[in-house]
């Protein structure tokens, strides 16, 4: 009688849609399978992972160039005497932030100095006034809000889709959890529904609602480690960029007031 009763027993819960088939529900692909709204989260999630990783990878190339580019820029800003000459290696040094300041600040600096010369398209003037042995800057500060104005573009610049990574590492646990909570519900709706409490049933859609939960905190673990080293790149970056426009500032001060 026992060794008739465990099979009749399987085929009476199996009949009740209880306890699926043997070898059925023993692996992560066929619990997932089983539920349409555990593969709609998923596919959110793995959307949401791929894009993040695919910003990682961009951003991480980009800040890589962007600081070797940097230290040539600063090899020969440092060892120019004249800032004609950096200006000229600008454009081979794009990527770098330090580009975008110094252009900023040497178009202020330039207009500022041609303001300042005499204007010789109708002739000469009546009285000249005796030449000045160099030009000089109307305005410092001026120049200051020009670095400040083209130091907050490149931070921005830098910071583009960065942000993405933090609303992904908040948002990916609560859709894994929203996965989880909804396949816990329909595992208590089926248990009223056999009116059994038997494992069998249960564990099935307790481990299927879980797997959202697991692929949340997948998405989301990678987002928040590179979000906060990524960040902290940025304010690497912004530290240069408020040293240099100190010795731009420096030099110009120096050699033009």
């Amino acid at each position: 009688m026992r060794t008739l009763g465990s099979p009749l027993a399987a085929l009476l819960l199996q009949a009740q849609g209880g306890v699926p088939p043997e070898g059925s529900g023993s692996s992560i692909l066929e619990l997932i399978t089983r539920s349409p709204l555990t593969l709609s989260v998923l596919f959110l999630l793995g959307m949401i992972s791929i894009v993040s990783w695919g910003i990682i990878f961009y951003k991480l190339w980009v800040y890589r160039r962007s600081q070797r580019q940097t230290v040539q820029f600063i090899e020969v800003f440092r060892r120019s005497n004249k800032f004609s000459e950096v200006q000229a290696v600008c454009r081979s040094l794009s990527d770098s932030p330090l580009v975008g300041l110094f252009q900023a600040g040497y178009a202020e600096l330039t207009a500022q100095l041609r303001q300042g010369s005499p204007d010789m398209s109708n002739g000469p003037m009546p009285n000249p006034k005796p030449a000045a042995g160099r030009p000089t800057l109307k305005s410092l500060a001026a120049v200051d809000r020009a670095l400040l104005r083209a130091s907050a573009m490149e931070i921005a610049k830098l910071e583009k889709h960065v942000s993405f990574l933090a609303t992904a590492a908040s948002v990916s646990p609560f859709i894994g959890l929203f996965g989880t909570v909804w396949g816990i519900m329909l595992s208590f709706q089926g248990i009223g529904a056999t009116g059994s409490t038997n494992l069998g049933i249960v564990a099935p859609g307790i481990a299927d609602a879980l797997v959202a939960t697991a692929a949340g905190l997948a998405a989301a673990i990678p987002a928040v480690w590179f979000y906060n080293l990524l960040t902290q790149r940025v304010k690497t970056f912004a530290t240069d960029m408020d040293d240099f426009s100190m010795e731009f500032l420096n030099i110009s001060e120096r050699n033009f007031t």
